[in-house]
């Protein structure tokens, strides 16, 4: 990543958010992705369940980052973790949000935080997710900019 790319992605975790700013998490661990089963229910948006990757919405005035940060401790415990890279940001699925998609890798194993919302989380190896299109939830441009940038990216761990 040259300088500026470091300034982008630094300039974006500074960045304050919003309810419809929705940061997620690409997150590494021996080189394999982790991928958690949401269960989304039609009080809250639509009956459906996806794999997905830890992230979630913005609380009024939170930083990127520190959204990011929360959310990944509050859906798999990992409080310890580099951010490497700005992927990118596309369209949510509801109208209006904006999903900001950043790399990620630790060294802590993730655990089920959140059962109400998740029924497992799982490392899978980077071909596997590449590989199976039921690995990057029901966005298909969120799905491609990480299957993208993994297939470009060094080895991390």
């Amino acid at each position: 990543m040259d300088f500026s790319e470091v300034k982008i992605m630094k300039t974006k975790l500074k960045e304050v958010g919003n309810k419809s700013k929705c940061p997620m998490a690409v997150m590494m661990r021996n080189g394999k992705i982790l991928t958690g089963y949401r269960n989304y229910t039609k009080d809250k948006w639509k009956d459906i369940s996806v794999w997905t990757t830890p992230g979630g919405r913005c609380n009024i005035g939170e930083t990127i980052e520190n959204t990011l940060r929360r959310e990944v401790e509050e859906e798999v415990g990992i409080t310890e973790f580099e951010i490497i890279d700005f992927l990118g940001e596309v369209s949510g699925m509801k109208k209006g949000d904006t999903v900001i998609i950043f790399f990620c890798t630790t060294k802590q194993e993730a655990k089920l935080m959140e059962p109400e919302k998740f029924s497992e989380w799982r490392w899978v190896s980077k071909h596997e997710y590449i590989k199976d299109e039921k690995y990057g939830g029901f966005n298909s441009t969120v799905r491609k900019v990480i299957v993208d940038y993994l297939k470009n990216q060094k080895t991390f761990s």
